[in-house]
Formats: C-alpha cells, structure tokens, sequence
C-alpha cells in the first residue's frame, strides 16, 4: 500500500513537467519575429553540431529546428487568420447595422439570464470556462448575421453581448456591445 502511494504521487507530481505542451497563437508580430529569431538560432546550432561531426547532436539539433519553423507557421498563419477577421469585421459592421433595424424581433432579449452577473469584457482577455461552456454558445450565428467564426473559436452570448472566443484557450477575440438589446 505504501509503494502504491508514494508511485502515485511521483506520478502526479512528475507528469505535469512532462505533459506536452500545446503552443499558444502568436498575439503580435512581436512573437512571430521572436519565432524568426529561434529559426535562425537552431539552423546556426545545428550548423555548428554538423562542423563537430556528432550525429546524435546533429538529430536532436534537426528535431529542434523542425519544431521552431513548425511554431513559426502556426504563429504567422494565426496572425493573418486575426488581420483578416479584423477586415471582414469592419464590413460586416456596415451591413450589420441596416439590416438589424429591420429585424429587430431576432434580438428580443427575452428571459436570459445567467448565474453570473454582466461583466463587460474587452478583445484579449481570458476569461473562464462558464462563460463560454455549451449553454452559452450562439448555436446558429448566420441567423443573426454574425460572421463565421475563425478556426477554434465560438460566438457566445453573454447578457445582451456577443463575444466571439477562442475556446481552446479562453481568449476573448471580438465583443459586439448590445447586440440583443
């Protein structure tokens, strides 16, 4: 039984240092150049493991290379996923605003409410799981003309907003103030 437990807790302990990290999205064209940077830094490392002649080096220096220029695509292609978001939001703006005002009984507030009370939120912010589980999730926002959402993330409804949210980390990407109000 004592063997048991103390297996147990080193397992507990040590797994969360080995568990596989998941990369977050690049936030800024800061870290996409922060990931140029690391490219460069492994290829010179895997250079100077190639001039010393040990392979062994020479494969863990390829792997870390792999993995800088694999960081770099995710991170650049989630800043041009972002750009083009903000371009399609400032016309769907426009269009938005002359065809609510003649479909106003879509965004009846109705009875909402949730157990939790209005907090305004901003773009960027991380927010918690119960604002963004299922039972707040827009399930058919081209009814109400939202636009698609990028990859991985969801439109929620939150009072009389509605936030679009990255639900893989928490992070809220747009808010349309009083959309149902």
């Amino acid at each position: 039984m004592r063997k048991m437990i103390t297996v147990v807790l080193l397992a507990v302990t040590a797994l969360p240092g080995i568990a596989i990290s998941v990369p977050a999205a690049a936030q800024s064209r800061g870290e996409v150049w922060r990931d140029r940077q690391d490219i460069r830094r492994e290829q010179q490392q895997l250079d100077r493991a190639r001039a010393r002649g040990d392979w062994r080096d020479v494969r863990e220096q390829r792997q870390d290379l792999r993995e800088a220029r694999r960081e770099f695509r995710d991170d650049r292609r989630d800043l041009r996923d972002r750009r083009q978001w903000q371009r399609d939001r400032r016309e769907w703006r426009d269009e938005m605003q002359r065809w609510r005002s003649g479909h106003r009984d879509l965004y009846a507030r109705g009875g909402w409410q949730a157990p939790f009370r209005y907090q305004s939120f901003r773009p960027g912010v991380r927010i918690a799981p119960t604002y963004y589980g299922a039972r707040y999730v827009i399930a058919d926002p081209g009814r109400y003309r939202l636009p698609t959402a990028p990859r991985a993330a969801r439109w929620v409804r939150h009072y009389d907003d509605a936030l679009l949210v990255d639900h893989r980390r928490g992070v809220v990407l747009d808010v349309v103030r009083g959309f149902y109000g």
